[in-house]
């Protein structure tokens, strides 16, 4: 069974977290909410719960797939960690699949990943894609060899498609 890290952190995007782990178990993944370690449980920016599995400190990209970064303004707090950047690095270096979507490309950013390659984002944050070396592209979803990115909760379904294409 492929497992999937689904970064989570407080102030998440309801839909770029449940949406994307609905999804993944229904093709027959096994996502796993990795969060900073911090608390046991995070809320999405309308106060919705939901459990940390697995925190950062205990995770290993060489166990995992892919990992989804949601937005939201989870991603201002997830790269505040060392350890979570570091994960990312570690997965991108690894050729496995890093997913980015909304402001998730401040993980991506954060990680210095971007330099060269093509990638979408929440609008707000295309100078920070930008200046982090991205080819900013404004489409609902980019795929870059390993990278994938989208903009918005409505670009979901184009998001959950080709990370499932990449894993299978």
């Amino acid at each position: 069974m492929k497992e999937i890290a689904i970064l989570v952190e407080d102030h998440y995007q309801v839909l770029e977290v449940w949406y994307p782990y609905f999804r993944m178990l229904e093709a027959g993944c096994k996502p796993i909410f990795v969060g900073p370690g911090r608390s046991k449980q995070y809320k999405s920016k309308e106060g919705y719960p939901l459990k940390e599995e697995l925190t950062i400190k205990k995770a290993k990209a060489k166990d995992f797939e892919a990992v989804i970064i949601p937005g939201g303004y989870a991603p201002d707090m997830m790269r505040r960690s060392k350890e979570m950047i570091a994960f990312i690095k570690s997965m991108n270096k690894q050729k496995k699949i890093v997913a980015a979507i909304c402001h998730g490309g401040w993980m991506l950013s954060s990680a210095d990943i971007l330099k060269g390659r093509k990638a979408t984002s929440f609008y707000a944050i295309k100078d920070d894609m930008v200046h982090a070396g991205a080819k900013y592209v404004d489409r609902e979803v980019v795929v870059d060899g390993n990278l994938i990115t989208s903009r918005t909760p409505h670009d979901l379904p184009s998001f959950c498609r080709e990370i499932l294409r990449k894993l299978y």
